[in-house]
């Protein structure tokens, strides 16, 4: 069975949790902690970077510091995951979902202007696949409304749009950092936090609303509580596990990049069939290869793919789909609505798989993904 994913790893893991191990500080915020977070910051241009203990808790943190009321409005895409909706929710706003470009699966900038009420407050998009947002546009529509931009890049390590990395263009960008991530630390994210502004307030939520973080810089002779916060500092022995990866970022993502190619270049004689949809990388998106996904014609298609290829008896290979659209979810009925018109989120969601991608995967287990794909489509292979 060729897996649909395989955590990452370097081999040097082991070394830097023994090294942690050893230093008997076991807690966040230590040298490599630091490590990680400096890495990002040169690398992404970022003006600040906190490591945290998901990218869910990333978002959380975000949207604290958005500062939202009960009335707040928290315009997002229905196509993503439920951390992306329980961080404004957590924060206490209203949630308004909108439909999605089919090209791309990201929020449609049209359907976002067209949800804008004089109770809207944060513009919340997500990168699909690690495929930029028309950011553009998107930050042009924030600026004319004076509303505040969070990048859920939970998928977008390393990807980037016109030359910026993604996270860095909104006012906030999360990154997620869980096991099924191109870089893993287990369980992680990061926050980074692109107006200086809010720099000291975050340091303070993800302290468990104190001011541990001067303290420890010696700024202050000793910390209390200031604000509201939590524990959203992860241990320094994911911090361990997760920097060995970030130094060799560039093979990791290289090598992805040349699974992508390879299943695109494989498979692009059936999209042009007619059988199969790929997906579109769009002008000044430069992606990370966090997925590989094609679209079959409908639902009961996708599931007889799935099945077919699951149950191959010479080489299965693990398919799955993505997302149900949370609009239609019990908690998206109760907290939040949908604006306008559900044309493609549903459908769109409905005809998504995802083919096995991880660092690793080798030309063998990719052609017998392959192999699968060509012969539930009765397509013979040159």
């Amino acid at each position: 069975m060729v897996s649909f994913n395989i955590p990452v790893s370097t081999g040097k893991e082991l070394d830097y949790l023994a090294q942690v191990i050893e230093s008997r500080k076991l807690c966040g915020d230590g040298p490599l902690t630091k490590e990680c977070s400096k890495w990002m910051e040169e690398k992404f241009g970022a003006d600040k970077v906190l490591l945290t203990t998901s990218g869910t808790s990333a978002l959380d943190m975000a949207f604290l510091l958005c500062d939202l009321t009960p009335e707040d409005e928290v315009i997002l895409p229905s196509f993503t995951f439920s951390s992306t909706a329980t961080a404004p929710l957590l924060a206490n706003a209203q949630l308004v979902f909108t439909d999605i470009d089919p090209k791309t699966m990201n929020i449609d900038p049209d359907r976002i202007e067209q949800a804008i009420t004089d109770k809207t407050k944060v513009i919340l998009v997500m990168h699909y696949a690690g495929v930029a947002c028309d950011m553009d546009r998107i930050m042009e529509i924030a600026r004319k409304h004076n509303l505040i931009v969070v990048e859920d890049a939970a998928q977008g390590v390393m990807s980037s749009y016109k030359g910026k990395a993604l996270g860095t263009i909104g006012d906030f960008g999360c990154y997620s950092f869980h096991e099924t991530k191109n870089y893993s630390m287990g369980e992680g994210g990061a926050i980074l936090i692109n107006n200086p502004d809010y720099f000291e307030r975050a340091e303070i939520l993800r302290e468990k609303g104190t001011d541990r973080s001067k303290f420890n810089r010696g700024q202050v002779d000793k910390y209390t509580w200031i604000d509201k916060g939590d524990s959203y500092l992860p241990s320094e022995l994911n911090a361990a596990y997760l920097y060995p990866q970030l130094l060799m970022a560039d093979e990791i993502n290289n090598d992805r990049l040349d699974s992508w190619k390879y299943y695109y270049e494989k498979l692009k004689p059936l999209a042009e069939a007619g059988l199969i949809e790929l997906g579109a990388i769009p002008e000044g998106a430069v992606h990370n290869a966090h997925m590989f996904y094609i679209k079959a014609k409908d639902i009961e298609e996708r599931t007889e793919l799935i099945s077919y290829a699951k149950n191959h008896p010479e080489h299965p290979a693990q398919m799955v789909f993505h997302y149900i659209p949370l609009h239609s979810a019990p908690a998206g009925l109760k907290y939040g609505r949908f604006d306008g018109q559900d044309v493609y989120t549903t459908k769109e969601s409905e005809r998504l798989v995802r083919l096995p991608m991880y660092y690793g995967l080798s030309r063998e287990e990719q052609d017998q993904v392959i192999a699968n794909i060509m012969e539930f489509y009765g397509w013979k292979q040159n």
